[in-house]
């Protein structure tokens, strides 16, 4: 369990890094940031997925196929599509604090799959992470000075419930796939990943095709080069690196205890943040992430195997 532990944490240091993403390329809509980096993040599963394609593309079912296709869509492009809109129009600090609801509503979700604790002895590690969680955002939610009208507030507000919505559906179903399944993490991110560019390039050529407003940016070609840098760098480490260590965390920890280790990504996400705005957290910031880590920390402690006591 303690492996799967640190694969959960690797994750979340490196999902923490996409929440920068949209605050670093301002003048490109969420529908461009998703399909660009999920587009490098296809190119770079393929050129891994070549040495065994003719294998692993044989032992494809059906099922297989259209399980791809969903977990491609709801939980990578749509995901980051309304992650990326929520961070733009309520700033990092409101959509983590959005995406921070992930322990509770994953655990809920996964308390009736096997190896799951009674919410009963995980109720005040999740009353812990909560209260962390809404210490956040305190400055945030009721003395947020940006001149982003309310309306758009609200939007990004709804943006990031549904990006909340979007992954609390594929980490529990992608866990309990992945206990069945016949392929490895490492296979089954590879496959994820091709997918999931296809998907991309198929979503940006027809909004290109339909003159969709999203996919018109004025940027100069240095701006542009950014962009593919940025997204370069998530591909590899916040999309194929991230959900391989997410994969192998997921094959070894039950549902209740994953979904409490998604808080990671919150943290790093905060610290980020953090470092890019170049100030120190602030008291109540400072309280929620302990709050955040004791929480979790808890629950990992409530997980753990009984000891047993041999009679002398």
């Amino acid at each position: 369990m303690k492996r799967g532990i640190v694969y959960a944490g690797m994750a979340g240091a490196v999902w923490g890094l996409v929440f920068l993403v949209p605050k670093l390329l301002p003048e490109f809509s969420p529908l461009l940031l998703s399909c660009g980096r999920f587009i490098v993040y296809g190119a770079v599963s393929l050129v891994l997925l070549l040495p065994n394609a003719r294998r692993l593309l044989l032992q494809l079912s059906r099922r297989d196929v259209l399980t791809l296709v969903k977990f491609a869509l709801l939980g990578n492009l749509i995901y980051y599509m309304l992650l990326a809109a929520s961070v733009q129009w309520v700033g990092i600090a409101a959509a983590s604090l959005i995406i921070g609801v992930l322990p509770l509503s994953i655990t809920w979700l996964g308390r009736r799959d096997a190896g799951a604790v009674p919410l009963a002895r995980l109720a005040w590690p999740l009353l812990l992470v909560l209260g962390g969680v809404l210490c956040i955002n305190l400055e945030a939610l009721f003395g947020d000075t940006s001149p982003q009208p309310l309306g758009t507030k609200v939007l990004g507000v709804l943006c990031g419930i549904g990006a909340l919505l979007c992954w609390s559906w594929f980490a529990i179903e992608n866990a309990r796939y992945l206990k069945l399944s016949r392929f490895d993490s490492g296979e089954w991110s590879t496959l994820w990943g091709v997918t999931t560019g296809v998907l991309g390039v198929l979503i940006w050529g027809v909004a290109h095709w339909l003159a969709v407003d999203a996919v018109t940016v004025e940027a100069t070609d240095q701006r542009w080069q950014m962009f593919w840098l940025v997204n370069l760098a998530c591909a590899v480490l916040g999309s194929w690196f991230g959900n391989r260590m997410w994969n192998a965390a997921s094959r070894r920890l039950p549902l209740t205890l994953s979904g409490q280790l998604i808080v990671f990504e919150t943290v790093f996400a905060l610290l980020y943040g953090f470092i890019y705005l170049q100030r120190w957290p602030s008291g109540v910031e400072a309280l929620a992430v302990l709050m955040l880590l004791g929480g979790v920390s808890w629950a990992v402690r409530r997980h753990a195997p009984a000891r047993t006591v041999l009679a002398p």
